[in-house]
């Protein structure tokens, strides 16, 4: 008799065994986009604040995520689960927060993710018109960028890890080149002020970890590939330890590097002149064309790379609602070769693809077209860009929060030989320091946004995020009440596809 795939590719399995420590710190520092951040992330913190110390906030907040990820590692060696922050949640403190966690989780990585094309897109058309002088709506990238993101999302997840390896690796190499030439030209010596406390510990300061915190983005999204990893109870520790430590690093030592090559006492006011462009102008000035001209190309890679992370992240959460029974069972569909979740990968194209052309009549209703008045050109960046992105990284910074107390919940009653550094102190201190950088961003909000004042956008966004996740608490308990059976198998996915394979075996034999 033929053999037959262990599971149906309607329901079932990712493809295992197929990511390594290395693969997955590379899909989380793809995430971060390192070069986005220090060209864009960087100098907009230095602009709005006008703290020098920037880099001592990258400092702070990757001690503070590192702690987190005590608690947060510990729980992955047990909770082995595409849904991730939902799994850890639904086990660690009840099933409908855990529900409730899902949909704060899916508009926050869907805002990230389609956030990030507005700027990707705005980028492209302005790279093309400066050096070939084509121009094109910043739109159109977007379309295109959406269908390639989506044809990598429905192949193997190693496809995707090789793709996202060797575009951070051209960031990482593009972003040490700057360094390099910045501690070369340092106009008022290799000064320290960037790394001084001092400059850091002043007012301000909550908007800089504001701003920092969303940097990091992305650290948190090795536990979503965990049924995927060689060694779940290894691989997702590691690799959230080494993303942490490598982009804390890599952050703060480049963002010294600004202060040092443009010199501490106008960093501010050059990062308030020309934003994110100003490591190019930099790089123009002071090393071949050529060089600026490829550190503009590898940009628009890094948010290709971003955005190839997001959407992997949010195909998987949608597999692990559908494969439960959450949401529709369709989404928990694989494909029988690549075993990649393609119907949660078509899903958040469709999304992108929604949202974008949303935008886009958004602007032509209110005018705002590319006639290079400053602000109707940057709408993309100053409204899909800005405003969903930050929102996203709201999201995100809550969940962890909660993560952090479902570690506890989780370890309450069996600390399963670990020591209480893990499971009750370290996630006790990260919770604190979390929720205080959520409340952070909260007041920072219209900082954040760009806005000199309270808008509509002020409330809408946050509201995006809170109301689904009420409303996803409210339908867990209903789950409870109407269907018991789908209620035990809340954020328990990898164990239903194991048990249901056991009962499909004897029906392979004919039994």
């Amino acid at each position: 008799m033929t053999s037959a795939p262990t599971t149906s590719p309607r329901t079932g399995e990712l493809g295992h065994r197929r990511l390594g420590v290395p693969s997955v710190t590379l899909m989380i520092i793809a995430a971060s986009a390192p070069l986005t951040v220090v060209a864009g992330g960087v100098t907009t913190t230095f602009a709005v604040t006008g703290v020098i110390g920037v880099p001592v906030g990258f400092i702070v907040l990757a001690a503070a995520l590192a702690v987190f990820a005590v608690g947060y590692a510990a729980m992955s060696r047990y909770v082995t689960n595409a849904g991730a922050f939902y799994a850890y949640i639904a086990q660690g403190i009840g099933r409908p927060f855990g529900v409730g966690a899902s949909l704060v989780a899916l508009v926050a990585y869907n805002a990230m993710q389609v956030g990030i094309y507005g700027l990707f897109g705005f980028q492209l058309s302005m790279f093309l018109e400066a050096k070939f002088g084509l121009v094109t709506p910043w739109w159109l990238w977007i379309l295109a960028c959406i269908a390639l993101v989506g044809v990598l999302g429905v192949n193997r997840v190693d496809l995707s890890a090789k793709v996202l390896g060797i575009l951070v690796a051209l960031e990482f190499l593009a972003v040490i080149v700057f360094d390099i030439v910045s501690f070369v030209v340092a106009p008022e010596g290799v000064s320290t002020a960037g790394i001084d406390p001092a400059n850091f510990f002043v007012p301000g300061i909550g908007a800089v970890l504001s701003f920092g915190i969303a940097a990091f983005m992305g650290f948190e999204s090795a536990a979503i590939y965990g049924e995927e990893s060689k060694d779940p109870k290894r691989t997702v520790a590691r690799a959230t330890y080494a993303a942490v430590a490598i982009i804390g690093v890599f952050y703060a030592f480049s963002a010294w590097a600004f202060t040092v090559g443009v010199g501490p006492t106008q960093i501010v006011e050059a990062s308030q002149t020309y934003g994110p462009d100003l490591m190019f102008v930099f790089m123009n000035e002071h090393a071949p064309v050529i060089i600026s001209d490829l550190m503009q190309v590898l940009f628009l890679t890094s948010l290709f790379a971003a955005l190839q992370s997001f959407h992997n992240a949010v195909a998987r959460y949608l597999f692990s609602l559908g494969r439960e029974g959450v949401l529709h069972r369709g989404l928990g569909s694989v494909r029988a070769v690549s075993r990649a979740p393609w119907v949660g990968s078509v899903t958040q194209s469709a999304i992108a693809v929604v949202v974008t052309i949303g935008f886009v009549i958004a602007g032509e209703v209110m005018g705002l077209k590319n006639d290079f008045a400053p602000v109707e050109f940057l709408y993309p960046v100053l409204t899909m860009f800005t405003w969903l992105t930050n929102t996203g990284a709201m999201g995100l910074v809550l969940l962890m929060c909660i993560i952090a107390i479902a570690v506890i919940g989780f370890f309450r009653r069996d600390r399963r030989g670990l020591g209480a550094w893990s499971t009750v102190v370290a996630p006790g201190i990260s919770a604190v320091v979390l929720f205080a950088v959520f409340v952070l961003i909260v007041v920072n909000f219209n900082v954040l946004l760009g806005q000199a004042e309270t808008t509509a956008a002020t409330f809408v966004l946050p509201a995006l995020l809170i109301v689904p996740g009420i409303l996803g608490v409210v339908w867990g308990i209903a789950i409870r009440t109407r269907n018991p059976e789908l209620y035990e198998r809340i954020g328990h996915g990898i164990e239903e596809a194991e048990a249901a394979a056991v009962e499909v075996e004897p029906q392979r034999r004919g039994i």
